[in-house]
């Protein structure tokens, strides 16, 4: 059975060396190519990388050498057969030529659609591994559209409650001001079902519609408002992106501001609450004022964590979420029992935090690509921390009513 060959190449702004770290260290693959990955880059080694769109492929490491050569198996999700990728780094015009072979590739229907992934794949990963080395920048964030909406729950009884006659789509309960579904019309309540062709049953169906896209295409969605299906032309919005710091001392600084804005709410918010008031859990199954206490202390613990991981370049994180799980809040509690020694806690946390920021390894901050994508988590405006000041206040009403 005959067999083709898919070749690519990129001249890289960075050393060979680097280059070959991008194709070999978990944390640097994720920075550029795949949203999980798990390697172990030695003969017979493990490979295997997932993406958001569900895909994911496995293999393993033939051949390594340093700075000069990797080789790894490829089969991925839905493809006919294992295939193999080899790629070579060599020093060139101050910088790095990557050059890709992706080899024992079948032809015929079931390969076609294959190939086409294939192709489109690398060139587009090749040119984000090349803006990720040089600036950082991960083109699937800075590129990545927005619609611009808030969603809310929907199911058969809330579609039944607005005349809707479908049970799957996505429920707009509100816009963002300037982004694209408030220019486009959308509103509250209106349920998208499809875009630019492309089903949005669910969160995951929206995600992969819109990977699809850059921001500033202009494409076709689809509605119900009530029991009328609708189109209209949307302009996908541009993902807002913060300024990166150059230094960690600076990006502890960035963070600090939003860690005393943090403080401030929580301090303003407790103030006049008693132990017994912070201390009683909704009949809801919704959390206490201390179990969110516990929650963010557990939270910024775990967020150290994740921050040595990629400073070591082996994330551990899965594609994937078990939940929340009580007893860890409850065993924090039972250690800082009191309202004030669980703020006191949660700020000591925040501190250590701003201090491993302030002091990441120069050997870290050089690789340009896992630095930036710290940085720009870091400093995403705290919505999960107001999602929690809504529940805590549901708690507090809720034991000042019993």
């Amino acid at each position: 059975m005959s067999s083709e060959t898919l070749s690519f190449s990129r001249q890289v702004k960075t050393t060979p060396e680097n280059a070959y770290r991008a194709f070999t260290n978990a944390t640097d693959l994720r920075d550029w190519l795949s949203n999980v990955a798990t390697v172990v880059p030695r003969p017979g080694g493990r490979f295997y990388l997932w993406w958001e769109s569900g895909y994911y492929t496995v293999g393993e490491f033939i051949a390594v050498d340093p700075g000069k050569t990797v080789s790894f198996t490829w089969f991925g999700r839905g493809e006919p057969a294992p295939t193999q990728v080899e790629v070579t780094f060599a020093a060139q015009d101050g910088g790095t030529l990557v050059s890709l072979d992706h080899s024992g590739i079948g032809s015929g229907d079931l390969w076609s659609p294959v190939i086409e992934e294939m192709e489109k794949g690398w060139k587009n990963s090749l040119e984000n591994l090349a803006s990720v080395c040089e600036t950082g920048e991960d083109l699937r964030f800075v590129t990545r559209p927005m619609l611009g909406i808030i969603l809310d729950e929907f199911n058969e009884q809330i579609a039944k409650d607005l005349g809707v006659p479908i049970s799957e789509g996505i429920r707009i309960s509100g816009t963002v001001d300037g982004m694209g579904a408030q220019a486009a019309g959308l509103t509250n309540d209106d349920i998208l079902v499809s875009m630019g062709g492309m089903p949005t049953i669910d969160f995951d169906s929206l995600n992969n519609a819109l990977n699809v896209h850059k921001a500033g295409d202009t494409i076709e969605v689809e509605f119900y408002r009530g029991p009328e299906k609708q189109s209209v032309m949307m302009t996908l919005s541009g993902r807002p992106i913060p300024d990166i710091p150059p230094t960690p001392k600076e990006l502890a600084d960035a963070v600090g501001v939003i860690y005393k804005d943090i403080e401030t709410k929580l301090d303003a918010f407790l103030v006049g609450v008693n132990e017994d008031e912070a201390s009683f859990n909704p009949a809801d199954s919704g959390w206490s004022v201390k179990r969110n206490l516990g929650h963010f202390i557990h939270g910024e613990r775990s967020y150290q964590i994740y921050i040595g991981d990629m400073v070591s370049g082996y994330e551990r994180y899965a594609d994937d979420w078990g939940g929340n799980v009580n007893e860890l809040l409850d065993a924090i509690i039972a250690i800082y029992p009191t309202v004030p020694e669980l703020v006191a806690e949660y700020k000591r946390n925040m501190a250590e935090t701003l201090y491993l920021l302030a002091n990441l390894p120069e050997d870290f901050v050089s690789h340009k690509g896992s630095y930036w994508r710290m940085a720009f988590n870091a400093l995403q405006d705290p919505f999960h921390f107001d999602g929690h000041i809504e529940q805590m206040q549901a708690a507090l009403d809720a034991a000042r009513q019993k």
